[in-house]
Formats: C-alpha cells, structure tokens, sequence
C-alpha cells in the first residue's frame, strides 16, 4: 500500500529518464541560472553585433567588412529588444507561484 502511494507521487517524462515529485518547483539557482544564461547571450550580443573589431587580427578586416556590407544597427537593436522582451517574460514565467496540475 505504501509503495503504490509513493509511486503516485512521482512523475515521470521522458519514458521514465525524468523524474520529479508530485508538488515541488524548480530549486532556486535553477530559476536564477534562467536569468543569467539570458543575460549573458544578450550582453554578448550587444557587445560582438557588429563583429570582433577590437582583435588585433582579424578586426581590420572586421571593420573593412562592415564598411563594405552596409550594416543596420538599427535591426540589431530592434533584435535585442526581442530578446529583452523574451528575457523578462522568461523571469516573469520562472517566478510565478507554482500550481500543480493533475
């Protein structure tokens, strides 16, 4: 009786590769790790939009490129403005109440 109510606790997805507890939420540095991983790829967006001018290689030809191919910077921001939008729905999402659904 003890081992059939334990297993209606337990969820499983995945065929079985994913399990997890019927009423817990996703531990906290998993919810900050959302944060920062989306952080970290619109900084790195916003600084390499234009490509890697300041190495000392192959940023001429960097800046010889961008000269040549007319580059919008106005779409890029208009890009990263989707992705900012996407990043605080994503913390607004991962930091609602949790409510289990059967």
């Amino acid at each position: 009786m003890s081992d059939k109510k334990q297993h209606n606790e337990i969820k499983e997805y995945a065929e079985g590769w994913i399990t997890e507890r019927k009423g817990t939420d996703v531990p906290v540095f998993l919810k900050f790790a959302f944060i920062v991983i989306a952080g970290g790829c619109l900084t790195y967006f916003l600084m390499f939009m234009n490509g890697e001018t300041g190495h000392a290689e192959r940023g001429p030809l960097v800046t010889l490129f961008n000269q040549v191919s007319q580059h919008s910077n106005g779409l890029m921001y208009a890009i990263a403005a989707i992705g900012f939008v996407y990043a605080i729905v994503l913390v607004l999402f991962v930091f609602r109440k949790f409510k289990e659904e059967d």
